[in-house]
Parts: C-alpha cells; sequence; structure tokens
C-alpha cells in the first residue's frame, strides 16, 4: 500500500473524521485526539503497514510510524480532511485528561525534562574526568579547575534552572523565574554545602531566629517557588497598568517572592525534600536489594501509566545531595529486561512485518526509549511484557546488590555506560545489563511468545514455493467457491468475540458453530501450514486463494488436547478430504469457544469475497465465493 491508502485506512479505523477532533505530529507518532476511543478500530491500525505500534495515553491515541515516516503519514491524514493543531494545543488539551495525580506527575514531567540535558551533560563530564582519574593521568592546576567547572555548574545553580522551568510551565515570564532563582543561590549568601560541613562558614541570622542561607544543590523549594512565583507574577499583571506594567510586575515579583523563598519556602520545603529524601534512600537502601527488585519489577509499568516523571525529581535530588543517582542503574535493568524480550519475539517469529518492527523497536529501548518496544510489541502480546518486568526486578535487585550508582541521569543502557566509567563500576554494569538481557530474552523465548497469534498473517505471507511444472497451482487467480469446513450453523464474521477476526484485519470469511468435530478441506488445495496442536491450518487452494481454519478461540491454549491433525505440511487434498478432528465438550470444559474461523487472508488480492450461506451448513455446502 502506498502512504495515501494508508491514510485512507487509519481514518476509517479511527472512526471516521467525524470522530477526529485534532492530529498533529512529533518526531516518531501521529498524535490524534478523538471524540469516543470506543470507536477507534486499534487491530486495525496496528496490523497496518508501516505502523509500529499504537498506544492511548494523556488523551492522544499515539501512533507510531517512525522517524521520517510520521511526516509524510501526517501530511496524507490532513490532505484527507483531519483538523490539525499544535503539539502546544493538544499538550494544553491532554493536560485536562487523567486524575489528579496523574495531571500533578505530568507537570513534573513538563518541568524536569527540559532539565535532564544539562544533567545528562555533567555526567557525562564527570564520566570522562572520572576516567582520567582511574588512569591516574594527572591534569594540571588550571586545566582541573575547568573540568571542576565542567562538573559542578549544573548542580550550583540548580535551584535557578528549576525556578525558570516552573515559571515557563506556569505561565510566568521564564526571564523573572532565572533571575529569581539565581537569587537564591547568590554568592552572596553563605554557600548551603559550605554551611553544612560544618566549617567556618556560618548561615546569616534573620531578625534573631530566621537561619538563612543559599539554596544549592535544592530542588523541591526553587519548584514550590517557581510555582508560586508564576501564579504571583500573573495576578500582579492583571492589577497593574499596562503603561507601568513593564517597571512595576517584575519588581515587585521579584521583591516579594525573593523574600518569601528565602525566609518562609526555602526554609520550610528544604525540611520536607530531606524527608523525602531520606525515605528515597530508606527504601533503595533496603536489605538483600529488595529496593531495587520493587522499582525494577514496577518501572516499566509506571512508564505505561505515563507517570513516570516521578523518577525525574527523585533522581534530580540524589544527584544534587550526592552526586549518585543509584535510580539509574535499576531503571537501566528495568529498560533493558524490556528491549530484550522485545529481541525474543523479533527472534522467534517468522512473520516478517513483526520482525521488522521488533528490532528497530529494540534498538530504540537500549538506546534510552522503550515505548516502541512497549507498544508496538510486549504489550500487543501480553506475556513478554509481564515477562520483561520479571526480569527487570530481578536485574534491578542485582543493581542494588552490586551498589551501582551513576553520576548523572536521563541516559541508560548502552549510553548510560558512560556514567560509570569514572567512577569504577563499569564491570558491574556491564554484569547488571547482561544478566537483565539474558533474564528478558530466555523468559521471553521461553513462555513469553508463540506465533499462533500471527497465524493469519504468516498465512498469507509464508507461501510455500510452488513447481510451475506441476500445474497444481495456476500463475494467475481465478474466481471460485469454497464449501464449508465444518458442519454447523453460519455466525457472522463480525460477532465472532475475537477482535483479531471480527474486525476483518485478517480477511474476509465466515465462522462456524460446530455441530460435528471433523474439519474438511473447503476446496483443492495444497496444505501450507499445519499447527502441530491440530488447532488450525492454512491451505492454497488450486485457484490461488489463501485459506485459513482456525478451531475455536484461544485454543492454541489447549497445547493440542482434544484436536487431531489429519494432514502436514506440504500435503495435497481434494475438497471434501479430512484436514483434522476436535472435541468440542474438551474444548469446552476448558473454558473456551469451539465458533470456527474460516478466513481468505489474501482477500486484498480480490474484488471481493462474499459469504453465501446462512443458517446451517451440512458437508459440501459452498459457504464463500471470491471473484478477481
Amino acid at each position: 500500500m502506498n502512504n495515501q491508502e494508508i491514510a485512507k485506512k487509519v481514518i476509517d479505523a479511527l472512526g471516521g473524521r467525524e470522530n477526529v477532533n485534532s492530529v498533529a505530529h512529533c518526531a516518531t507518532r501521529l498524535r490524534v485526539m478523538v471524540k469516543d476511543e470506543g470507536k477507534i478500530n486499534k487491530e486495525v491500525i496496528e496490523n497496518l503497514e508501516k505502523v509500529q505500534g499504537a498506544f492511548f495515553n494523556s488523551g492522544q491515541y499515539q501512533i507510531i510510524f517512525g522517524t521520517g515516516t510520521v511526516n509524510k503519514m501526517y501530511d496524507e491524514v490532513v490532505a484527507l480532511g483531519l483538523p490539525t493543531s499544535s503539539k502546544d494545543d493538544m499538550k494544553a488539551e491532554a493536560a485536562k485528561q487523567g486524575n489528579w495525580f496523574q495531571r500533578a506527575i505530568r507537570t513534573f514531567g513538563d518541568v524536569f525534562v527540559p532539565i535532564i540535558p544539562v544533567i545528562v551533560a555533567t555526567g557525562l563530564f564527570m564520566g570522562v574526568r572520572g576516567l582520567f582519574i582511574a588512569l591516574e593521568m594527572p591534569l594540571p592546576g588550571d586545566f582541573a579547575t575547568y573540568t571542576q567547572i565542567l562538573t559542578d555548574t549544573a548542580f550550583i545553580i540548580l535551584p535557578g534552572l528549576v525556578v525558570w522551568s516552573t515559571f515557563r510551565v506556569f505561565g510566568g515570564n521564564p526571564a523573572v523565574g532565572i533571575v529569581l532563582g539565581m537569587m537564591l543561590v547568590s554568592g552572596s549568601l553563605p554557600n548551603a554545602w559550605a554551611v553544612a560541613s560544618g566549617g567556618e562558614v556560618t548561615a546569616m541570622n534573620f531578625f534573631g531566629f530566621i537561619p538563612v542561607v543559599g539554596l544549592q544543590g535544592s530542588v523541591l523549594p526553587a519548584f514550590i517557588i517557581g510555582v508560586v512565583g508564576a501564579k504571583f507574577e500573573k495576578a500582579v499583571r492583571k492589577v497593574v497598568p499596562d503603561v507601568i506594567d513593564l517597571l512595576v510586575t517584575p519588581f515587585v515579583t521579584l521583591l516579594v517572592m525573593s523574600i518569601l523563598g528565602l525566609f518562609v519556602i526555602g526554609p520550610v520545603f528544604h525540611v520536607v525534600e530531606n524527608y523525602i529524601l531520606i525515605a528515597t534512600k530508606a527504601i533503595l537502601s533496603m536489605p538483600f536489594g529488595l529496593g531495587g527488585f520493587l522499582i525494577g519489577g514496577v518501572h516499566q509499568l509506571i512508564v505505561v501509566s505515563g507517570v513516570h516523571h516521578i523518577f525525574n525529581l527523585l533522581e534530580v535530588q540524589l544527584l544534587a545531595a550526592d552526586h549518585a543517582n543509584p535510580f539509574n542503574a535499576i531503571i537501566t535493568a528495568a529498560m533493558t529486561a524490556q528491549g530484550a524480550a522485545t529481541v525474543a519475539v523479533g527472534v522467534k517469529t517468522k512473520n516478517p512485518k513483526l520482525k521488522t518492527l521488533a528490532f528497530p523497536a529494540a534498538l530504540s529501548a537500549f538506546l534510552g526509549i522503550t515505548e516502541p518496544a512497549i507498544f508496538g510489541v510486549n504489550l500487543r502480546f501480553r506475556k513478554p511484557f509481564f515477562l520483561s518486568l520479571i526480569a527487570g526486578a530481578i536485574g534491578g535487585g542485582l543493581a542494588s546488590i552490586l551498589g551501582l550508582a551513576g553520576n548523572g541521569s536521563g541516559i541508560t543502557i548502552i549510553p548510560g555506560t558512560m556514567l560509570y566509567v569514572g567512577n569504577g563500576q563499569l564491570a558491574q554494569y556491564l554484569l547488571m545489563v547482561a544478566v537483565s538481557f539474558a533474564l528478558g530474552f530466555a523468559l521471553t523465548y521461553m513462555f513469553g511468545y508463540e506465533d499462533e497469534k500471527e497465524v493469519a498473517t504468516e498465512a498469507a505471507t509464508e507461501r510455500l514455493v510452488q513447481e510451475e511444472t506441476t500445474g497444481n497451482i495456476p500463475a494467475a487467480l481465478q474466481n471460485e467457491t469454497l464449501v464449508t469446513p465444518i458442519v454447523g450453523d453460519v455466525v457472522a464474521l463480525a460477532d465472532v468475540n475475537d477482535p483479531v477476526f471480527s474486525s476483518g484485519a485478517m480477511g474476509q470469511g465466515i465462522a462456524v458453530k460446530p455441530s460435528q468435530g471433523v474439519v474438511y478441506a473447503p476446496a483443492d488445495a495444497e496444505v501450507s501450514i499445519a499447527f502441530p496442536t491440530g488447532h488450525a491450518f492454512g491451505l492454497k487452494t488450486r485457484n490461488g486463494a489463501e485459506v485459513l481454519i482456525h478451531v475455536g478461540i484461544d485454543t492454541v491454549s489447549m497445547n493440542g488436547e482434544g484436536f487431531e491433525a489429519k494432514v502436514a505440511q506440504g500435503d495435497k487434498v481434494k475438497a471434501g478430504d479430512v484436514l483434522g478432528t476436535f472435541d468440542s465438550n474438551k474444548i469446552a470444559a476448558a473454558g473456551l469457544d469451539d465458533t470456527t474461523m474460516v478466513i481468505v487472508t489474501n482477500t486484498a488480492d480480490y474484488a471481493s469475497v462474499a459469504p453465501v450461506a446462512t443458517g446451517s451448513v451440512a458437508k459440501g455446502d459452498a459457504v464463500i465465493e471470491v471473484k478477481i
């Protein structure tokens, strides 16, 4: 399909133009605000060509197309009539979604995410500096001072960065915010770290009972000052006449907020911040690596919920206090396991589309972005996701036992290696990553994925190579009529309780509620797929139709109990020959539905694929007509 055809199918699966409020895109995803999530045919979208995954988050339905492709798909859907909006507009709309806790955490993310790049850079500088020290390569005095500027500046002015970003998020003037933030760490104030060290530097004393020091390394007080300051500035601006706004508003804001920040908010929330830090360290230092086990096990689940930005605040606090970040290694374990599970799916599947999706998604995870792996592959098949949580928990526990702590944040796995080069923990870090990868891969490969979920795609893509000399398969498709492979009562495909089939994503056809436990060949054909479990068969007829017969829903879980295949891959069969047998009583005893789907998986190759039977059907009755 070309991009325009894919765009049309995307719009249809979104519930049509009338179900779309607006569309925008980022570097990898088409972001759609819809009126009714229930009208989205998610199965169809996830199986479309070029779609690498899709998920609903923060009020948006996000369809992953990948870098470059998403720009082209955006142009196509807009050309077909979808209304547009800016990312900021969509962000504002999405901010209204979710409960108060989710909105609060998203706000934390909005404030701290823009600061992360400088924390990342600082961590890398620390790694390089530590490498020189580890190699016992002395640095000349002036050069050593320069490296200290590179590694210390971000943490010295951290409150200024936090206040600036908070003003930006809450609608204040960012320039006022950064000046206010820098006032909190002014060189004229006693340095908080120097005071805490117990040396000659002591706190200033106002009115005989208010100790005042700089807020170097403080995060929560700076955030609260930024929130209050931005709201106060907007309130002042509302009452100050426009003609003097430029003079009065910044003056009043800086005066009032510097007083509140240094004398009230700073001291109070510095105490609160210390308690949060103590609690965080207590969890991280739990015996036997239990803290890492717990965080590593739930981290990617928290990513799915969209409230993982809370870790940004905690990581920055740890770095500001100790220049060490234990969270980084634990989070790395969780992300490594997620990527490894995706690799296992890619290795095990025979579906070429899934392979081309899985491996790039895994690479993205190993570079620090797990959403494509989560939403494009692992969560889609469920078991890989939950097994990767187990692997991530064990890897996180190992990280805690080894005492791993990066000297930065924001980068993990492959790029995150630089955070451990200079602190003497590189070998332990690589061990933890290897264990997390091995567990995530092994658990998923052995227990987390089977290709039966992709059988319909396989039937369409894995075509047996035919020898033209046999004359069994014509060079071109021909019209034909398929007879029923199952005796029983016809059920409309749309009524089947399995969205993979009922959506028509796998092709058109019918379903039959069996009255007999025998599967017959619907036409003269060759068996292209015969599952050893006996629950599904793929055939290619003499006239070119590719037919999937799937007995029951989720019956692969019975592992062949109650099923018996009578044919093997490559066998030639005639219409009416027995392909296999099954026991409906055993299917019912397993709590499953024995409704059998008969799908023409290469429906797209025909002008029409139409059911021609209703009511009860007996052996030899026509059920589907295919026409070119």
